[in-house]
């Protein structure tokens, strides 16, 4: 179990953003740019960080590779820093891969590295019946409280329907889960079956990067048993959110005011919606069907300076045709919602800490 103090920050919402891996030209791990990046994060407000995650390569599981346990550590002595000089601890969630022996491994890696939450991929599973996943989701958490996670099929997810989540529920050691099947009626599944399990300790986090700010500004209310129940969503855990961190701070935070005078919607808020969702089809390549969906965000990150270059460790993996185009056209389109300034500012006290 989690102190107290941290499940009153997570329930009450926050910006996790999905740590990317910082990289040298011959695909190595550059520490220095890794530990520059925990430090922008946390330098713009966020509230935790997620790695080990989609962001953060998939392939840093991979023998040979083994980065998995290095990231997780890095992001951690930097949030423990952090922590000294800061009146609210950051929330840390590791991503959890693979088979049930594998996902029981890195739930107790990421918990020796003194991570609160295993936000649990069940791509490794994509044929495993109900009553094995649900038993592969308790296994995991048993060794660390679970983040759930609805990751959309385009990206290596897999469909799970409401009778999935409402069992997903019944799991003590659930504390929330994150939604990013980019689809209205999955979502939707999952907030009824959190609502209709009656548990008011499982917080919701978008990672529906189409569709972030009415996420966080709706009302999700459904009639059960002749009783209306009501969830919200309280923060976010985005890939997205990794780059122009800081806006996406403060849009949070505008979110957060406007769902709690639960009032209409500003038509200010709808903007920023369309605004924030063409940008996130940029950044994630959608045109090519997700193909640039991580270097599109080395992209933004290595013209600001942090990044030395947009390589993975999966040398195919690169951006998308016309994708460097489209980046060009949202900065000349929105330049309200990137941080260059502020990461301009600070960004040598990042790289040399």
């Amino acid at each position: 179990m989690n102190p107290p103090l941290i499940t009153e920050i997570l329930q009450q919402g926050t910006a996790i953003p999905a740590h990317p891996l910082a990289l040298t030209a011959s695909r190595k791990l550059d520490e220095r740019r890794q530990r520059a990046l925990s430090r922008y994060y946390i330098a713009s407000g966020v509230g935790g960080l997620a790695v080990g995650v989609h962001t953060t390569q998939f392939e840093i599981r991979n023998p040979g590779i083994d980065l998995y346990q290095p990231v997780l550590q890095l992001a951690a002595e930097e949030m423990n820093r952090a922590d000294e000089e800061r009146e609210k601890p950051l929330l840390r969630v590791a991503g959890i891969c693979g088979e049930t022996k594998q996902a029981t491994s890195e739930a107790a890696i990421a918990h020796e590295a003194g991570y609160h939450f295993g936000l649990l991929s069940l791509s490794a599973l994509k044929n495993a019946d109900e009553e094995t996943l649900i038993q592969h989701c308790r296994a995991v958490s048993e060794v660390i409280p679970v983040f759930g996670f609805y990751l959309q099929p385009d990206v290596g997810g897999r469909l799970l329907p409401y009778s999935f989540w409402r069992r997903f529920c019944e799991i003590e050691n659930v504390a929330a889960i994150k939604m990013a099947p980019f689809n209205r009626y999955h979502t939707l599944d999952v907030i009824r079956a959190v609502a209709e399990s009656s548990r008011e300790d499982i917080a919701l986090y978008t990672g529906n990067d189409d569709n972030i700010v009415l996420d966080l500004v709706t009302p999700f209310r459904f009639n059960s048993n002749g009783k209306q129940l009501e969830r919200r969503i309280v923060g976010g855990l985005l890939g997205h959110w990794a780059v122009w961190t800081s806006k996406a701070v403060e849009i949070l935070k505008e979110c957060q005011q406007v769902a709690e005078t639960n009032s209409a919607i500003p038509l200010a808020t709808l903007h920023r919606n369309t605004e924030v969702t063409d940008c996130n089809a940029v950044l994630f390549d959608v045109a090519n069907r997700f193909q640039g969906c991580i270097p599109g965000i080395h992209e933004v990150l290595r013209r600001q300076g942090l990044l030395e270059g947009t390589w993975c460790l999966n040398p195919d993996e690169v951006m998308g045709p016309g994708q460097l185009e489209e980046i060009d056209r949202i900065y000349a389109a929105y330049p309200h919602l990137n941080d260059d300034e502020f990461v301009a500012e600070h960004r040598d006290d990042w790289l040399n800490g």
